[in-house]
């Protein structure tokens, strides 16, 4: 246990919003019964970001470590389950207009090897079934609108993640944060005060009044007043490989039809735009570039796919800074969120990385406090984790097959990317073996080899001319695997279904 880690010692959140209460959160639960004393300063005059409304599994895990249930937090959230994320108009390859990108989970075991053997051979020549929605279950769940949970003859878990409306999960957050002692002070922060080595020692808040601590935590979004303003740490922009930069964002009715259980992420003339179904509306954004459209020409854009022209339905407009900061840990004090970088909303890892950066820093800060080379591993860490996911990111865009507009032949055309992805798509593109450059890389811990086959394939990045597959090549039969996906989801229930049965037991 770090010496800092005692009963006194006071860390002050800057900020509240999803990340500031979720590192309130995961430090309460950790260091709440040891004697820390935790504080969350929040303006009420600014309010949530909550751009996506959509996670990874991870925030699975979140909730589970904080012992709270799913019946509890969805309902209270208009949240919703997520089996995965559907692609359409991503690319112009016949046969490969759109295609889903699942979870990972133990079931695929059965399944994805036939995947993979097929997608390789394709790469060389074979004319085989590759594009992944036939190979993964939480494709046809997503597809048939049904929830991820199986019935109990079914032993087999199924990876997820939600969606949910980011303002009232962080209302959730931080009635848990209280219920476990963090206390919560309404305020604006004037200035920031350091002492003789360049360290936070107060705030000063309006009133006159003044909030010392020992570490502070920046969760000031976008403007990260602390690490960046104060503190000075460079910022890192990501502006050369991706070009979004706004998003013009709106509510639409539920589906009277069905509720989805997946987000759907659809290519416009300048960016896409995500769909993603709440319990209670559907929440819907318009990811673009500056560059390539304005801001009225993008709304005018995503009212005409809402089928809103002549709504009088109010659009949210919003700015995104793209890239990361240099350092997430800078002395006693820690960024998160915005506060330390975003990489737009296309993968909905925006939690996953605060929930990746709070729960590393508590085992780094246990284990060595303040010392300089524990610091830099997990700056060094964390830096990584934006790099691999930047880049998974921006090969969504460099690889797509879709050149109908200046926006997307610029990004198919731009040559700035990592080593790493460089050596990605070579390998692709030779025919080479993507699960052995991902171990040589040791990037698994990103985004896995399944993950980047998916991404790949599902494009329909494959030769135009293809021959007949060998007896060979010809090792798994889709009706097979046809059969058994088919059959497995038979034991899954319907999403709306089973989420208004759970809010009519509430």
């Amino acid at each position: 246990m770090a010496p800092g880690v005692k009963p006194g010692f006071h860390i002050v959140i800057v900020g509240g919003g999803t990340a500031g209460w979720m590192a309130a959160c995961l430090m309460a639960k950790r260091w709440a019964p040891l004697g820390v004393e935790i504080s969350v300063v929040e303006s009420p005059e600014i309010g949530i970001v909550g751009v996506g409304e959509g996670s990874t599994p991870q925030l699975r895990a979140f909730f589970r470590d904080l012992g709270v249930a799913e019946e509890t937090w969805m309902p209270a959230c208009n949240a919703t389950y997520k089996n995965g994320i559907s692609f359409h108009g991503w690319s112009n390859r016949p046969g490969y207009e759109s295609y889903f990108h699942p979870f990972a989970s133990p079931i695929d075991a059965h399944t994805a090897p036939g995947f993979h053997f097929n997608s390789f051979h394709r790469r060389r020549g074979a004319d085989l079934v590759a594009a992944p929605d036939r190979f993964f279950l939480s494709a046809t769940l997503a597809k048939r609108r049904l929830a991820p949970l199986p019935a109990h003859n079914f032993p087999f878990d199924v990876a997820y993640g939600y969606h949910f409306d980011a303002y009232l999960v962080g209302a959730f957050l931080r009635s848990h944060a209280e219920s476990r002692g963090v206390r919560h002070i309404e305020g604006r922060v004037g200035e920031i005060l350091v002492d003789a080595k360049g360290s936070i020692a107060s705030l000063s808040l309006d009133g006159g009044r003044i909030l010392d601590g020992h570490f502070f935590v920046d969760a000031t979004g976008f403007r990260s007043l602390l690490l960046q303003d104060r503190l000075g740490v460079p910022f890192h922009s990501y502006k050369d490989n991706l070009f979004n930069d706004s998003a013009v964002v709106m509510p639409t009715p539920p589906d009277p039809s069905g509720l989805g259980s997946a987000t759907r992420a659809i290519a416009m003339n300048a960016g896409w735009r995500w769909d993603i179904p709440l319990t209670n509306r559907s929440g819907n954004g318009y990811v673009y570039s500056s560059d390539f459209i304005t801001a009225d020409e993008a709304e005018r854009e995503h009212r005409a796919a809402l089928g809103l022209l002549e709504s009088e339905t109010a659009a949210r407009h919003l700015k995104m800074k793209v890239g990361r900061v240099d350092r997430h840990w800078e002395k006693n004090c820690l960024a998160v969120g915005l506060s330390q970088g975003f990489i737009e909303p296309l993968e909905a890892t925006a939690l996953h990385l605060v929930q990746a950066t709070v729960e590393g820093f508590i085992d780094t800060f246990e284990k060595s406090g303040f010392d300089e080379a524990g610091r830099r591993g997990f700056n060094d860490r964390v830096n990584a984790r934006f790099e691999g996911v930047r880049d998974y990111i921006v090969c969504h865009y460099q690889a797509s097959l879709r050149d109908d507009t200046e926006y997307w032949r610029a990004n198919a055309a731009n040559a700035k990317r990592s080593a790493s992805l460089d050596a990605m798509l070579r390998c692709w593109r030779s025919g080479g073996d993507i699960r052995e450059e991902v171990r040589r890389q040791d990037i698994a811990k990103y985004y896995a080899d399944m993950s980047w086959v998916c991404l790949l394939g599902g494009y329909g990045n494959y030769p135009e001319r293809l021959r007949p597959p060998s007896t060979e090549e010809r090792r798994f039969d889709m009706a097979v695997i046809d059969d058994f996906i088919d059959r497995c989801a038979l034991n899954f229930p319907d999403h709306r279904a089973l989420l208004s049965a759970r809010a009519a037991a509430q």
